[in-house]
């Protein structure tokens, strides 16, 4: 096989995924063409060298819809000769639009690829896209369908994770991530979104909240109890886990992923191809995995995937230096750190989706170039990201600097 190396990668500011939010006006489009203009001119790239864009999306439907990293490419005015291509695998879309175009390059069928994701949650809405897992009898009755807010409440429930927990675990997400900010560590990946004329929009995440602190937090009521009783879900949770004798609803808007607007672009390939292009490697992809794991609990899968391709990869958990597990909920971080044994000042040491927000296709790609910088700047070498996904699946990608 042929080894996949890392060139560059980009991202726009996550903009507050509602009307007034300051990238509303931007199409899912344009936000995905932006990205890919900015690794074309950051590093004078001769288009015609990239092979294929996968761009990851989780609602591609109305304006997102059809092809949209064909459009991207047209759009951005890439040369005709390359491809696009969209796919979607819930939340982890972004890391597994890295993932495929890296499988093309590590197959010896392309040289040069894009991987990255694009997501305008303020203008199509979270789950436009529809689908027959919580809708039809058929699949949801035997599959003991729950929304993931009630999967990630059992989490807490079943693993014993207390309000305060999961409270404190937000509080440290708002704290990281303003911190970075302040020091400039997303400086080199996030270029800033303009409008049709030229003018800035955004030039930084705009959902964080870094004076959050655990009053303000414990003032917020549970955002799935109503569901969980009203709906009945909670039953249905005690019914696939007996166990389980009441939920604990403790997650609400203060201590989940934050709905937000933006994209990514991460430039792969081969050591022929960089060459050609002048560019010097700075990561390679050593190994991802993808599994299925309980779809009703639904958020467990960060913690089944990172052993599997850890064991692919013929490491340990001691072999990584930092850790990107996305912050859907809470829970699902604790539950990571508590199952795999990782200490969190290697765990998402910039914050996360808590404070930055989670704009679903793009989140995966943006997690693997902030572990990159990361380790650039740190000096460090290996770094593994993961995340929940939707249906009950997990996805996670090791890299390895190129020193």
């Amino acid at each position: 096989m042929t080894d996949c190396f890392i060139y560059d990668h980009v991202r726009t500011p996550r903009g507050r995924g509602k009307p007034d939010g300051s990238l509303h006006e931007v199409t899912a489009l344009e936000l995905a063409s932006q990205s890919l203009r900015a690794v074309r001119d950051r590093n004078e790239l001769d288009t015609s060298m990239v092979d294929d864009v996968v761009l990851g999306c989780v609602d591609p439907v109305g304006e997102a819809g059809s092809d949209i990293a064909r459009a991207a490419v047209l759009n951005a005015e890439y040369a005709e000769t390359v491809a696009g291509i969209q796919i979607q695998r819930f939340c982890a879309s972004g890391l597994d639009a890295v993932n495929f175009a890296a499988m093309e390059v590590i197959s010896d069928q392309h040289d040069m690829t894009i991987g990255g994701g694009v997501e305008s949650m303020s203008r199509v809405g979270i789950g436009a896209s529809g689908g027959a897992w919580p809708v039809d009898p058929a699949l949801a009755i035997d599959a003991y369908y729950t929304p993931q807010g009630i999967g990630a409440d059992l989490i807490a429930t079943k693993w014993g994770f207390s309000r305060d927990d999961v409270d404190a675990y937000a509080v440290a997400s708002q704290k990281r991530a303003a911190e970075a900010w302040n020091e400039g560590r997303f400086a080199n990946s996030v270029v800033p979104v303009t409008d049709v004329n030229g003018l800035e929009l955004l030039n930084h995440d705009e959902h964080m909240r870094p004076k959050t602190d655990m009053q303000s937090l414990a003032s917020l009521k549970a955002a799935f109890a109503a569901m969980g009783e009203q709906a009945g879900f909670d039953a249905v949770s005690i019914q696939r886990y007996p166990e389980i004798e009441k939920l604990n609803h403790v997650h609400h808007a203060g201590n989940s992923s934050g709905i937000v607007d933006g994209a990514s672009a991460m430039l792969l390939g081969n050591e022929e191809a960089g060459k050609r292009a002048g560019l010097k490697p700075r990561a390679r992809i050593r190994a991802f995995a993808n599994i299925g794991t309980e779809p009703s609990i639904m958020l467990t899968g960060p913690v089944h995937v990172t052993r599997k391709v850890l064991e692919r990869a013929g490491m340990s958990v001691a072999d990584i230096d930092l850790f990107e597990i996305n912050e859907a909920f809470a829970s699902v971080v604790l539950l990571s750190m508590e199952e795999l044994g990782l200490d969190h000042d290697k765990v998402n040491v910039n914050g996360g989706a808590i404070a930055m927000g989670h704009p679903l296709g793009a989140t995966g790609s943006i997690l693997l170039g902030t572990v990159l910088d990361e380790l650039e700047r740190r000096d460090l070498s290996t770094g593994l990201i993961t995340l929940c996904i939707g249906g009950g699946m997990g996805t996670a990608t090791v890299i390895e600097r190129v020193h």
